[in-house]
């Protein structure tokens, strides 16, 4: 099903277009019945083809889904096939295959990470961050799911994450901040973000749930990992800062459990062939 609402779907085609489509109605060619054919041209991981295909819908076209978001697409492997009026298929053209080559870019990405840190680590979770693009959330949460990855955080209301920032106005122990934080949210994983290898030690022992790295090279994870091991504390080890596919492996060698990464909204574009043509010259 379609990762975001008909009302979202209907605000990005009246954005592409908001009056009528000038060149397809000059031309008069509006009524003519045509086929329309999505292709991958690059090698993919498929994201938001649903969503396409519902956009295409309120063209009032009938669309043939092919592939599921999720699936590994070779170069030439078809996605979808839609049939209506020329000015239906003209006007969903561009939207569908834009939100198909982007995200299926994050995707792919997504995926490459995903495959690099359990090809050393098969229960290693990978988890995108919130810094997606404002106003793209169900969209970018939709293509990391087609990867294979979780979301970090979807937000600011569900988890429980100190940084410095927060701490930068508390005056207190570790393990006062930790206590409040329980007794406030006691249904919660309690998670801080720390600096140094030192920093985590004392974060475990306070009592933290989940140690977030941020920007340690593997090597100090090993080190950190290896003085946890010496302790009865088992905190959650994630990784973050810099995470890719290139040191993904590393990572998950060195004994983390997440791996956190906004690397994938980074991600080039995959290429989509679209082929549009009269119904009767298929």
């Amino acid at each position: 099903m379609p990762a975001v609402t008909t009302a979202e779907l209907e605000r990005l085609l009246d954005d592409d277009v908001p009056y009528g489509d000038l060149t397809t109605d000059a031309l008069g060619i509006g009524g003519r019945a045509g086929v329309m054919q999505f292709t991958a041209r690059d090698p993919m991981v498929l994201a938001l083809a649903e969503d396409a295909a519902a956009l295409l819908r309120l063209c009032d076209c009938e669309v043939e889904l092919i592939a599921a978001s999720g699936q590994r697409l070779a170069a030439g492997a078809p996605i979808l096939i839609a049939r209506g009026a020329s000015s239906g298929l003209l006007r969903g053209w561009k939207v569908a295959q834009t939100l198909i080559e982007i995200w299926s870019g994050v995707a792919t990405a997504t995926r490459e990470i995903v495959e690099a840190a359990r090809a050393i680590s098969p229960s290693i979770s990978i988890a995108c961050t919130r810094k997606n693009t404002p106003g793209t959330k169900r969209f970018a949460v939709a293509s990391v799911k087609a990867g294979g990855a979780v979301m970090h955080r979807l937000g600011l209301s569900e988890t429980i994450l100190v940084f410095a920032e927060h701490r930068a106005f508390l005056d207190e122990p570790l393990a006062a901040t930790v206590a409040r934080l329980r007794a406030a949210a006691p249904e919660k994983k309690l998670i801080t973000e720390v600096a140094s290898v030192e920093a985590a030690l004392a974060a475990a022992e306070a009592g933290f749930d989940v140690l977030q790295l941020e920007k340690f090279a593997p090597a100090d994870v090993a080190a950190l990992t290896a003085q946890l091991a010496a302790t009865p504390l088992r905190p959650v080890i994630a990784a973050a800062g810099g995470v890719n596919a290139a040191n993904a492996a590393a990572y998950a060698q060195a004994g983390a459990h997440v791996l956190v990464t906004s690397a994938p909204y980074m991600a080039k574009p995959r290429d989509v062939q679209v082929r549009i043509s009269r119904e009767d010259s298929e």
